[in-house]
């Protein structure tokens, strides 16, 4: 029998997880299918257990629905619970597991794929919600000599920061960042999404530095602001795979190569 999965979101049209997916499976010979399912924003659960009773064995989570994937886990990985937000879901008959792959597709996107050296390197992460949640940790854990995580509201970028409990990370609001530059800047905030204005200075470049979107396919402010500086850039669609494969490892047991996967989505 065909197992399936999905991934869930809102809005959620824009995917390409279904395609990804299919490509693992069909690369690594196993029998799934896998859906696009737009959750209202106030019926994340009733969504997943609609789909859990209609076959569901796992699905992966997208905005804004991590933190909410979070709560409706009976069992949670470190990463997960680290992070305090999930990203992928695997049910059995009674339990269903949350884990989050967000971070360690980045790290792997950043270190395999564009040849970035975290260890050492200093950090920007702009953004306090579930994708910086989900990616802290793991780049933290890599060895970066100074992670500052800055936010619109202090309050959140403290409580994530508190959350970590590293020194080398520490929070910050957007008018503290006069006279500090970088060598990787990641934009976790949704205004890739949205088109507003991201409030940052353009000397938060580094000479050199590369400028980090976690939204795909789509020419964002912050990308513009970024190559204008001369920095480096790269949207998130190596993570957006690198993450796939992670979550395809924990259902199935493989993890499938992704370096034509990305190769295909770039080219469009």
């Amino acid at each position: 029998m065909t197992d399936r999965y999905a991934v869930i979101g809102n809005p959620v049209a824009h995917s390409k997880s279904p395609w990804i997916h299919g490509e693992f499976a069909r690369a690594t010979k196993q029998d799934i299918e896998y859906l696009r399912i737009e959750a209202p924003l106030d019926g994340f659960e009733r969504t997943v257990e609609d789909f859990r009773k209609a076959r569901g064995r796992g699905a992966n989570v997208t905005l804004p629905f991590k933190e909410a994937a979070y709560r409706y886990s009976s069992e949670l990985s470190a990463g997960a619970r680290l992070a305090g937000a999930v990203n992928t879901l695997a049910f059995d008959s009674s339990e269903i597991r949350g884990e989050n792959t967000d971070g360690s597709g980045l790290v792997r996107d950043l270190t395999v794929n564009l040849g970035f050296s975290i260890r050492g390197a200093s950090i920007l992460l702009l953004g306090a919600g579930g994708a910086a949640r989900g990616i802290l940790g793991p780049l933290a854990d890599s060895g970066a000599a100074q992670i500052l995580v800055a936010n619109r509201t202090m309050a959140r970028a403290r409580e994530l920061v508190q959350r970590i409990a590293l020194p080398a990370v520490r929070a910050c609001g957007y008018d503290e960042l006069e006279g500090k530059a970088f060598d990787l800047v990641i934009n976790a905030t949704s205004t890739g999404l949205s088109d507003e204005p991201l409030e940052i200075l353009p000397d938060v470049f580094r000479k050199e530095a590369l400028a980090y979107e976690l939204v795909y396919g789509r020419e964002t402010q912050f990308l513009a602001v970024a190559r204008k500086q001369g920095a480096r850039t790269s949207d998130g669609i190596g993570m957006l795979v690198e993450q796939a494969a992670d979550s395809f490892r924990l259902w199935r047991g493989v993890r499938p190569e992704t370096a034509a996967v990305i190769t295909a989505l770039r080219k469009g």
